[in-house]
Formats: C-alpha cells, structure tokens, sequence
C-alpha cells in the first residue's frame, strides 16, 4: 500500500464531539472527505444537525448525536449509537470544550467545575467509553483528545486558570491511556492548537480587542484556521500512524516557541 493510500479513511468509523461548528466540524469534513463515516456529536443537536445536513454528500455517511459529555450514561448510549449506525468504531475525536476568563481570587467553585467538568471529566467519559468499545472489537482503534497550548504557557493577557489546568490533564490523561491500552493497539494522541480564528472567535466583538493582542505574539503574526488542524487528524485516525501514541501535537504558528 502506498503512502495516499494509507492516508485514507474509508471503511473507518467515527464520532467528533464538538462537532457541529468550529474545529470539530473542520475536522468532521476532514474525515468525510478522507472516506470515514462521521458522527457529529454535540449537546447543542440542532447546530449538530444543521452541520449534518451541510456536510451531507461530501463523505460516505454523517449522522448528528446529541449528548452531554459530563453525563457518563449518555456518553456510553452515543458510542452504542455509532456503532449501531456504522458497526464498529474506529476513530474518536474528543473535542468538546469551553473556557471560562475568570480572575483566580474571582473565580467561583461554580465555574471551575465546569470547565473541569467539560474539558477533562468529559475527555474521560469518551476516551473511557470509546477505548471499551475498541478494546471489546479487537482491531485497535485511535483517540484524539483536542488539549492547547495552554497546557504549555499561560496565556496573557486573559486569565484563565481553570482551562489552562483541564487541558493539562488532557495531556496527560492521554499519556497514560497510550501505555495502559497499547497491548490493544488503541492509541491514544492529543492535539494542542494555538489561537485559531474560527467564526465564534472572529465574530465575536468582546474578542476583537484580545485578538488584537494576540497576533502580535504569535510569530507567523496570525491567527491558525480551523482548516490548518485537519491533516494532523487526518494522519493520527489513518493506517500512517501506527507507531504514533502518547504523543501531543502542538499546532500554533510558533507561539509556544517564544
């Protein structure tokens, strides 16, 4: 088999929470193009829908899926769902998330349990749910868990103490899942972008300011596009990848360089 052949991804089975916009649905029309059936799963099921229904054609097969990744019960129904739609799972795409800008002795207990909730308790529940599934199979399988730079420096000039802590762990949590479940050939890789102007950041007019800020730091001088994330994911759920585990890919115009 020759290397565009390996880069192929049909007859694999997906699902990308946090699909329905931003870099999830990037990375679901990745997939689609690359020939693997999708599952767009999010809590917001109309969006989910909306970008199931636009993505339609482009790919074999894309469904939507609504579930909350904090709810372990429904998580474990959304992976039984995909593989009641498509037979087995091949490929999971962690991506849910959120970020709370929130002063440290500001902060309320409140939000930080969100965030942990979202951005590692949900990394988790699906890693958890989707490595059974792949472990049960027989055939491995690969898990991306979208982490940041964050994990690596600490962004200025917001405070956001708690999302820099959560995407740390996914880091992390990814590690340990690469060497628990390398006997069964699941791997387990995290992808950590920079600053990345999709159309929630760059419409956003509280954000325009801190943009401001941003671009200046970053070497190439620019926000990353959603689009700039799609081959490194296209690569870790392909047969290209097989000796790549436990590995965090940072994605970010060299700002973590400086």
């Amino acid at each position: 088999m020759g290397i565009l052949e390996k880069f192929k991804l049909d007859g694999k089975n997906t699902f990308v929470t946090g699909g329905a916009r931003g870099i999830g649905k990037s990375i679901a029309t990745a997939y689609l193009e690359a020939g693997a059936n999708v599952a767009i799963v999010d809590l917001d099921i109309a969006e989910a829908r909306n970008a199931a229904d636009e993505l339609k054609g482009i790919g074999p097969k894309v469904i939507a899926i609504e579930t909350d990744v904090t709810d372990q019960a429904q998580v474990e129904n959304m992976v039984a769902e995909v593989v009641s739609a498509f037979g087995e799972l091949n490929v999971a795409v962690n991506n849910a998330g959120i970020c709370v800008n929130a002063k440290a002795d500001e902060m309320t207990f409140e939000q930080w349990k969100k965030v942990m909730a979202i951005n590692a308790d949900g990394v988790f529940l699906c890693c958890q749910a989707a490595g059974r599934q792949m472990i049960r199979q027989g055939k491995g399988g690969s898990i991306i868990n979208t982490a940041s730079m964050s994990a690596h420096i600490v962004n200025i000039p917001q405070p956001q103490c708690a999302y820099n802590a959560s995407k740390a762990a996914v880091i992390q949590l990814s590690k340990s899942l690469a060497v628990e479940w390398v006997a069964h050939n699941v791997r387990v890789n995290s992808l950590s972008p920079g600053y990345i102007g999709t159309d929630l950041i760059m419409n956003a007019p509280h954000l325009k300011a801190l943009i401001a800020e941003w671009e200046p730091q970053i070497p190439m001088r620019r926000l990353g596009r959603p689009e700039e994330l799609q081959a490194i994911c296209v690569y870790l759920a392909s047969d290209c990848s097989p000796y790549t585990t436990g590995s965090d890919f940072v994605i970010d115009g060299a700002f973590t360089c400086v």
